[in-house]
Protein backbone atom coordinates (compact mmCIF):
# COMPACT_ATOMS: atom_id res chain seq x y z
CA UNK A 1 0.00 0.00 0.00
CA UNK A 2 1.38 3.39 -0.96
CA UNK A 3 1.72 6.22 1.55
CA UNK A 4 -1.09 8.09 -0.16
CA UNK A 5 -3.42 5.09 0.10
CA UNK A 6 -2.94 5.07 3.88
CA UNK A 7 -4.61 8.48 4.26
CA UNK A 8 -8.13 8.52 5.66
CA UNK A 9 -9.84 10.97 3.27
CA UNK A 10 -12.62 11.53 5.83
CA UNK A 11 -10.16 12.92 8.40
CA UNK A 12 -8.07 15.34 6.38
CA UNK A 13 -6.86 18.54 8.03
CA UNK A 14 -8.84 21.45 6.63
CA UNK A 15 -5.97 23.90 7.09
CA UNK A 16 -2.23 23.16 7.06
CA UNK A 17 0.33 25.83 7.98
CA UNK A 18 4.04 25.40 7.18
CA UNK A 19 7.22 27.07 8.41
CA UNK A 20 9.44 26.53 5.36
CA UNK A 21 12.83 26.38 7.05
CA UNK A 22 16.24 25.24 5.83
CA UNK A 23 16.68 26.82 2.39
CA UNK A 24 19.96 28.49 3.33
CA UNK A 25 21.42 25.45 5.10
CA UNK A 26 20.40 23.23 2.18
CA UNK A 27 22.22 25.56 -0.21
CA UNK A 28 25.29 25.55 2.03
CA UNK A 29 25.39 21.76 1.80
CA UNK A 30 25.48 22.16 -2.00
CA UNK A 31 28.27 24.75 -1.64
CA UNK A 32 25.93 27.34 -3.15
CA UNK A 33 24.77 30.81 -2.03
CA UNK A 34 21.64 31.07 0.12
CA UNK A 35 19.65 32.43 -2.84
CA UNK A 36 20.13 29.06 -4.56
CA UNK A 37 18.25 27.40 -1.72
CA UNK A 38 15.42 29.91 -1.91
CA UNK A 39 15.08 29.25 -5.64
CA UNK A 40 14.75 25.52 -5.05
CA UNK A 41 12.34 26.24 -2.22
CA UNK A 42 9.90 27.65 -4.81
CA UNK A 43 9.85 24.23 -6.49
CA UNK A 44 8.88 22.65 -3.17
CA UNK A 45 6.07 25.18 -2.82
CA UNK A 46 4.79 24.15 -6.25
CA UNK A 47 4.95 20.44 -5.42
CA UNK A 48 3.38 20.72 -1.97
CA UNK A 49 0.62 23.01 -3.19
CA UNK A 50 -0.27 20.55 -5.95
CA UNK A 51 -0.25 17.66 -3.50
CA UNK A 52 -2.47 19.58 -1.07
CA UNK A 53 -4.90 20.47 -3.84
CA UNK A 54 -5.05 16.87 -5.08
CA UNK A 55 -5.82 15.63 -1.57
CA UNK A 56 -8.55 18.20 -1.02
CA UNK A 57 -6.87 20.39 1.59
CA UNK A 58 -8.83 23.65 1.74
CA UNK A 59 -6.20 26.05 3.14
CA UNK A 60 -2.40 26.04 2.95
CA UNK A 61 -0.59 28.84 4.79
CA UNK A 62 3.12 29.31 4.09
CA UNK A 63 5.43 31.38 6.30
CA UNK A 64 7.02 33.16 3.37
CA UNK A 65 8.75 36.16 4.95
CA UNK A 66 8.65 37.24 8.59
CA UNK A 67 8.92 40.72 10.05
CA UNK A 68 12.20 39.56 11.57
CA UNK A 69 13.49 38.63 8.11
CA UNK A 70 13.75 42.35 7.30
CA UNK A 71 16.85 42.27 9.53
CA UNK A 72 18.70 39.91 7.20
CA UNK A 73 21.47 41.26 4.92
CA UNK A 74 20.09 43.65 2.32
CA UNK A 75 21.22 41.53 -0.60
CA UNK A 76 19.32 38.51 0.72
CA UNK A 77 16.19 40.57 1.38
CA UNK A 78 16.32 41.99 -2.14
CA UNK A 79 16.87 38.51 -3.59
CA UNK A 80 13.87 37.17 -1.68
CA UNK A 81 11.64 40.03 -2.83
CA UNK A 82 12.81 39.54 -6.42
CA UNK A 83 12.12 35.83 -6.18
CA UNK A 84 8.64 36.53 -4.81
CA UNK A 85 7.80 38.83 -7.72
CA UNK A 86 9.22 36.34 -10.23
CA UNK A 87 7.23 33.47 -8.69
CA UNK A 88 3.99 35.47 -8.70
CA UNK A 89 4.45 36.50 -12.33
CA UNK A 90 5.36 33.03 -13.57
CA UNK A 91 3.03 30.89 -11.42
CA UNK A 92 -0.25 32.78 -11.60
CA UNK A 93 -1.50 31.17 -14.83
CA UNK A 94 -0.81 27.68 -13.47
CA UNK A 95 -2.39 28.62 -10.13
CA UNK A 96 -5.45 29.80 -12.01
CA UNK A 97 -5.59 26.62 -14.10
CA UNK A 98 -5.50 24.61 -10.86
CA UNK A 99 -8.35 26.67 -9.34
CA UNK A 100 -6.11 28.04 -6.56
CA UNK A 101 -7.18 31.14 -4.67
CA UNK A 102 -4.60 33.35 -2.92
CA UNK A 103 -4.61 35.54 0.16
CA UNK A 104 -1.84 37.37 2.06
CA UNK A 105 -1.48 38.08 5.75
CA UNK A 106 1.03 40.30 7.53
CA UNK A 107 2.24 43.88 7.53
CA UNK A 108 1.87 44.09 3.76
CA UNK A 109 2.37 47.87 3.74
CA UNK A 110 6.09 47.29 4.39
CA UNK A 111 6.51 45.67 0.97
CA UNK A 112 7.97 47.78 -1.82
CA UNK A 113 5.24 49.30 -4.04
CA UNK A 114 6.20 47.12 -7.03
CA UNK A 115 6.08 43.95 -4.93
CA UNK A 116 2.75 44.96 -3.37
CA UNK A 117 1.27 45.70 -6.79
CA UNK A 118 2.24 42.28 -8.16
CA UNK A 119 0.82 40.60 -5.07
CA UNK A 120 -2.46 42.51 -5.18
CA UNK A 121 -2.87 41.85 -8.91
CA UNK A 122 -2.33 38.13 -8.44
CA UNK A 123 -4.77 37.93 -5.51
CA UNK A 124 -7.38 39.75 -7.59
CA UNK A 125 -6.71 37.55 -10.64
CA UNK A 126 -7.31 34.37 -8.59
CA UNK A 127 -10.14 35.71 -6.43
CA UNK A 128 -12.98 33.82 -8.15
CA UNK A 129 -11.33 30.40 -7.81
CA UNK A 130 -12.84 27.82 -5.49
CA UNK A 131 -10.08 25.27 -4.87
CA UNK A 132 -7.35 25.31 -2.24
CA UNK A 133 -6.65 28.74 -0.74
CA UNK A 134 -2.94 29.55 -0.64
CA UNK A 135 -2.25 32.00 2.20
CA UNK A 136 1.13 33.75 2.06
CA UNK A 137 2.39 35.07 5.41
CA UNK A 138 4.44 38.03 4.19
CA UNK A 139 6.16 40.55 6.42
CA UNK A 140 4.29 38.62 9.09
CA UNK A 141 4.77 38.48 12.85
CA UNK A 142 2.23 36.98 15.19
CA UNK A 143 3.11 39.39 17.98
CA UNK A 144 2.63 42.29 15.54
CA UNK A 145 -0.70 40.82 14.47
CA UNK A 146 -1.96 40.40 18.06
CA UNK A 147 -0.77 43.86 19.11
CA UNK A 148 -2.36 45.40 16.03
CA UNK A 149 -5.67 43.65 16.75
CA UNK A 150 -5.57 44.89 20.35
CA UNK A 151 -4.92 48.43 19.10
CA UNK A 152 -7.88 48.29 16.70
CA UNK A 153 -10.17 46.96 19.42
CA UNK A 154 -9.02 49.72 21.79
CA UNK A 155 -9.81 52.35 19.14
CA UNK A 156 -13.26 50.80 18.60
CA UNK A 157 -13.95 50.98 22.36
CA UNK A 158 -12.70 54.56 22.52
CA UNK A 159 -15.00 55.54 19.65
CA UNK A 160 -17.95 53.78 21.32
CA UNK A 161 -18.24 51.20 18.54
CA UNK A 162 -17.53 48.42 21.03
CA UNK A 163 -18.19 47.82 24.72
CA UNK A 164 -15.47 46.31 26.88
CA UNK A 165 -17.98 43.59 27.74
CA UNK A 166 -18.08 42.64 24.03
CA UNK A 167 -14.43 41.60 24.00
CA UNK A 168 -13.85 37.85 23.97
CA UNK A 169 -11.86 35.35 21.94
CA UNK A 170 -14.51 35.20 19.20
CA UNK A 171 -14.45 38.97 18.77
CA UNK A 172 -10.65 38.93 18.75
CA UNK A 173 -10.78 36.40 15.90
CA UNK A 174 -12.52 39.01 13.76
CA UNK A 175 -9.66 41.49 14.22
CA UNK A 176 -6.70 39.26 13.32
CA UNK A 177 -5.30 38.73 9.83
CA UNK A 178 -6.84 35.28 9.39
CA UNK A 179 -10.43 36.30 9.96
CA UNK A 180 -12.77 34.02 7.96
CA UNK A 181 -10.00 31.40 7.72
CA UNK A 182 -10.26 28.37 10.04
CA UNK A 183 -7.41 27.85 12.50
CA UNK A 184 -4.72 25.41 11.30
CA UNK A 185 -5.37 21.79 12.17
CA UNK A 186 -1.73 20.92 11.46
CA UNK A 187 1.40 23.04 11.62
CA UNK A 188 4.55 21.68 9.95
CA UNK A 189 8.08 22.98 10.42
CA UNK A 190 10.93 21.74 8.25
CA UNK A 191 14.66 22.15 8.81
CA UNK A 192 15.08 20.42 12.18
CA UNK A 193 14.28 23.38 14.42
CA UNK A 194 11.68 22.78 17.15
CA UNK A 195 10.12 26.18 17.72
CA UNK A 196 7.23 28.29 16.46
CA UNK A 197 9.18 31.45 15.51
CA UNK A 198 6.38 33.96 15.97
CA UNK A 199 4.02 32.19 13.54
CA UNK A 200 0.25 32.12 14.06
CA UNK A 201 0.59 32.07 17.86
CA UNK A 202 -3.10 32.85 18.41
CA UNK A 203 -4.32 30.48 15.71
CA UNK A 204 -2.34 27.33 16.60
CA UNK A 205 -3.70 27.00 20.14
CA UNK A 206 -5.01 23.51 19.31
CA UNK A 207 -3.03 22.66 16.18
CA UNK A 208 -1.08 19.43 15.95
CA UNK A 209 2.62 20.27 15.59
CA UNK A 210 4.88 18.28 13.28
CA UNK A 211 8.63 18.85 13.09
CA UNK A 212 10.90 17.23 10.52
CA UNK A 213 14.64 17.28 9.92
CA UNK A 214 14.11 17.67 6.17
CA UNK A 215 15.16 21.00 4.73
CA UNK A 216 12.40 22.73 2.80
CA UNK A 217 13.91 22.13 -0.69
CA UNK A 218 13.76 18.38 0.07
CA UNK A 219 10.16 18.46 1.29
CA UNK A 220 7.83 16.86 -1.27
CA UNK A 221 4.47 15.10 -1.66
CA UNK A 222 5.56 12.06 0.37
CA UNK A 223 6.81 14.39 3.10
CA UNK A 224 3.42 16.08 3.25
CA UNK A 225 1.62 12.75 3.35
CA UNK A 226 3.80 11.60 6.28
CA UNK A 227 2.86 14.75 8.15
CA UNK A 228 -0.84 14.16 7.45
CA UNK A 229 -0.55 10.54 8.62
CA UNK A 230 1.03 11.83 11.84
CA UNK A 231 -1.91 14.22 12.20
CA UNK A 232 -4.37 11.38 11.71
CA UNK A 233 -2.63 9.34 14.41
CA UNK A 234 -3.35 12.04 16.98
CA UNK A 235 -6.41 12.19 19.24
CA UNK A 236 -7.70 15.76 19.15
CA UNK A 237 -9.47 16.38 22.45
CA UNK A 238 -9.67 20.20 22.67
CA UNK A 239 -9.57 20.07 26.46
CA UNK A 240 -11.95 17.13 26.79
CA UNK A 241 -11.11 13.56 27.80
CA UNK A 242 -10.97 10.62 25.40
CA UNK A 243 -14.34 9.22 26.43
CA UNK A 244 -16.09 12.47 25.55
CA UNK A 245 -14.99 12.47 21.92
CA UNK A 246 -15.70 8.84 21.07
Amino acid sequence: MSLKDQIDKSRLPEHIAIVMDGNGRWAKQQDKPRSYGHQYGVESVRNVLKAAADLGIKYLTLYTFSNENWNRPDDEVQALMGLLVHAIQHEREELNANNVRMKAIGDINRLAPAVRAELDNCIDFLSENTGVTLVLALSYSSRWEIANAAKEIAIAVKENRLLIEDINDHLFDSYINTQNIPDPDLMIRTGGEIRISNFLLWQIAYSELYFTEEFWPDFNEDSLIKAILFYQSRERRFGKISEQIK
